[in-house]
């Protein structure tokens, strides 16, 4: 049913296309002798053809996952206060980047750090190519700065590992035996390791044959952390398919890179200079600010078109 409802979006944004050319063509037949319907004319076929640039570039979501909600999950790397206070900005670039197009996002799990920022956090993202616009996002995050929490302010340089996930849908993805699950409830923390609710609602779900663990302790219900945790361990485990499908592939065709440490994708440089650049597209900005604020659409894009006519993953 989901296929059919997006042929038949397809199928519609193109029959639309279709007539408005025809339309146009009518118009521009009349409006020889017309200065104020040639100039109509003039700006509906720009408008139109802005629209076929849009659909141009939506041809880039071509993965079978493309169109689906994201799971985004963030991890601090090594280096304590520095890279968890880097782990949050990452996290709230992505809610901000979120916010911007209007998608909806559910922080799942968030583990504070010692001190300040995340140790890690899950995120839920849901709008349209969502997962088809994140996936740029997979990899090391390399942040250069003077510290906040170094009292001589010495140059830092933090990382943070970011995984994507297209959200799973249930057994049209994977296959979940229950006998495979361990199921653990306690109550949710916050800094400093205080209790933050009396009854025990967070829950951790731990696939046992693969080791995948899976937490959620936003919600105040045991029933809706549970649910949360199950959609973000179907999601890991489809990416484990995900990833040894690729793995495969790479023995063919040689070009498999893991969202590892050491495979950084993209540098955040605010001293001595101030720039972001993107290893992997070559495109830099001069505006880091604006960028940490969610403004990532110009390095999204600037991904899928290098990649257009890939496997979408």
């Amino acid at each position: 049913m989901r296929r059919l409802s997006q042929a038949n979006e397809t199928v519609s944004t193109w029959r639309d296309i279709e007539r408005a050319v025809r339309d146009l063509r009518e118009l521009a037949g009349l409006a020889q002798d017309d200065e104020a319907m040639a100039a109509e004319v003039a700006a509906e076929t720009e408008a139109l053809s802005k629209r076929l640039d849009r659909l141009e570039f939506e041809l880039s979501f071509a993965g079978p996952y493309d169109r689906r909600n994201a799971i985004v999950a963030i991890h601090a790397g090594a280096g304590g206060t520095e890279s968890q206070d880097w782990a949050e900005v990452l996290l709230r670039m992505y809610l901000r980047w979120a916010e911007r197009r209007g998608y909806q996002t559910d922080l799942v799990d968030h583990m504070p750090g010692d001190e300040a920022g995340i140790k890690s956090a899950t995120l839920e993202i849901n709008g349209r190519y969502a997962f088809g616009r994140l996936r740029s996002e997979r990899g090391v995050h390399r942040l250069v700065r003077l510290s906040p929490f170094d009292a001589d302010h010495a140059r830092h340089t933090s990382f943070a590992l970011v995984e994507v996930m297209p959200q799973a849908e249930g057994a049209a993805d994977v296959t979940v035996n229950p006998e495979d699950l361990r199921i653990d409830v306690y109550r949710s923390s916050g800094h400093g390791g205080q209790n933050v609710q009396k009854n025990a609602t967070a829950v951790r779900i731990t696939h046992l044959p693969t080791g995948i663990v899976a937490t959620c302790q936003n919600e105040r219900s045991q029933h809706r952390n549970r649910e949360s945790a199950m959609r973000v361990l179907e999601a890991r485990l489809l990416e484990r398919e995900l990833d040894r499908q690729a793995e495969e592939q790479s023995r063919i065709k040689g070009q498999h890179v893991s969202a590892g440490w050491g495979n950084q994708i993209r540098s955040y440089v605010l001293h001595p200079y101030k720039m972001v650049k993107d290893h992997r597209t070559s495109l830099e900005s001069s505006d880091p600010d604006s960028v940490l604020d969610g403004e990532l659409e110009a390095f999204m894009e600037a991904y899928l078109k290098m990649t257009m006519g890939g496997d979408g993953h």
